[in-house]
């Protein structure tokens, strides 16, 4: 039977493909959001060759040394949560998942050997986002739930304030098991007071639902709610599928512009780029019939329309915006095989070795010299070590994996330093832990 895993990670900072998981916990239910099983929360110990960021430590109160004391290996937690939570017919499921804490888990996985997507779509495994789901149930069938503004007025969909407007205990915001079980709580919200809704997105984790709604060989207008858009209409708006994007994706233009006063420099996010991976929220223009819908969104049937035949008028339009697409970089450039996770697939050869990696002790490690055909896998296997198993590294490679770790902890201090510098007065103590840490890796450099 298939069962939602909830979960959140804690992290030392925001890119996926160069900071670290620190804290990962997690709580699985059963399709009706009743709890099954304990709960998981996990520490990660940080890893030599890592610089946390202070911002970031001083939002989690997560510090490395807490790391070092009470956490598991980078391989340790790999394995864990490929073996005991992304099990099959798992739907992996948070809050803004998709876009960050599923890119962390796929650089961790990566880091370590294992495949980074079959955890999230072999053997009747997926995943889903509840973020996107707030965002168009706020939109369009806000009823029966209390939705919080900032103090300036405008929509947020902040988890905390979602949780304390609607009596939902969570007592320490930022803190990764508190807030699966926020999540948790939405998610029952949503599903008791909109189940239609709720049932309907949950079905958008599966690229042929998606396109039945979004494609280019039938084109149709359709809702979308996206974190791109407008704050000041709930993130949603009218789309139309505007041509082919990268990877299968399709590029998307918002109706509520009309072209001819679209500043052509500036049509991000105007036109933006669908991921069919990634469980976007969307729905057919027939949720606008009901409900208000259409006063709800700030539009008008006769400005969608009108907008959409002033777009068909102008076809080059769309082969412009593909060919910029296809010109835009999609990652910066990877200066260490860590952050190459997408730079290409690996081959069936090449996978049959991987496995030999993780799943090689200390020992079977120091003898272990696969010919790799990826030319990224040598020195990840290097990093691999150093980082999890350095007793298995000969005199060459420890000589090779502290020159790495020199050159990466040199390249990274001057950004933390300034960090650390700017919130010492903040909280001391936070101020203290991370400067002990810095001298206990640099001591040894």
């Amino acid at each position: 039977m298939k069962t939602f895993f909830f979960y959140d990670l804690e992290t030392s900072g925001l890119n996926a493909r160069s900071d670290r998981v620190m804290q990962f916990a997690g709580q699985r239910t059963d399709m009706e959001l009743n709890l099954v099983g304990e709960p998981v929360n996990i520490l990660v110990k940080m890893t030599e060759d890592a610089l946390p960021s202070p911002g970031a430590i001083m939002v989690t109160k997560i510090t490395p040394q807490e790391t070092l004391r009470d956490g598991v290996l980078e391989a340790e937690f790999a394995r864990f949560i490929t073996e005991e939570v992304f099990v099959p017919n798992t739907i992996a499921v948070g809050y803004n998942t998709v876009r960050f804490d599923d890119e962390f888990m796929r650089a961790l996985l990566w880091r370590n050997f294992y495949d980074p997507y079959e955890w999230e779509w072999k053997d009747g495994r997926s995943r889903w986002d509840i973020l996107d789901v707030v965002r168009l149930t706020r939109a369009l069938r806000p009823e029966g739930i209390n939705w919080p503004f900032r103090e300036d007025g405008a929509p947020t969909n902040r988890l905390e304030l979602i949780t304390k407007l609607n009596g939902v205990t969570h007592e320490h915001a930022h803190d990764a098991l508190s807030d699966v079980y926020a999540t948790i709580a939405v998610a029952r919200l949503i599903r008791e007071k909109q189940p239609e809704l709720f049932d309907f997105l949950l079905k958008m984790r599966d690229k042929k639902e998606i396109k039945k709604i979004v494609n280019l060989e039938n084109k149709k207008p359709f809702v979308y709610a996206s974190g791109r858009y407008s704050n000041e209409f709930n993130k949603t708006t009218v789309a139309f599928p505007l041509t082919s994007g990268r990877n299968g994706n399709v590029l998307v233009y918002d109706l509520r512009y009309n072209i001819n006063d679209v500043d052509m420099e500036k049509t991000f996010p105007i036109v933006k780029e669908l991921c069919f991976n990634k469980c976007p929220a969307v729905a057919p223009m027939g949720v606008l019939e009901k409900e208000d819908g259409w006063n709800k969104i700030g539009l008008t049937r006769e400005i969608v329309e009108g907008n959409l035949q002033d777009l068909l008028a102008h076809p080059e339009f769309a082969e412009k915006m593909r060919s910029e697409m296809e010109n835009r970089p999609e990652f910066p450039p990877a200066v260490e095989p860590e952050a190459a996770l997408y730079d290409g697939f690996l081959s069936d050869t090449d996978r049959v070795k991987v496995a030999a990696v993780r799943n090689a002790d200390a020992n079977k490690l120091a003898d272990f010299h696969p010919d790799f055909h990826d030319p990224r896998l040598p020195e990840l296997l290097l990093h691999y070590k150093g980082r999890n198993f350095p007793q298995s590294l000969s005199e060459s490679e420890s000589a090779k994996w502290e020159e790495y770790r020199k050159a990466r902890l040199e390249r990274l201090a001057p950004k933390f330093l300034k960090e650390l510098s700017e919130i010492y007065e903040k909280d001391e103590y936070i101020g203290e832990e991370l400067k002990l840490y810095f001298e206990s890796l640099w001591t040894f450099l």
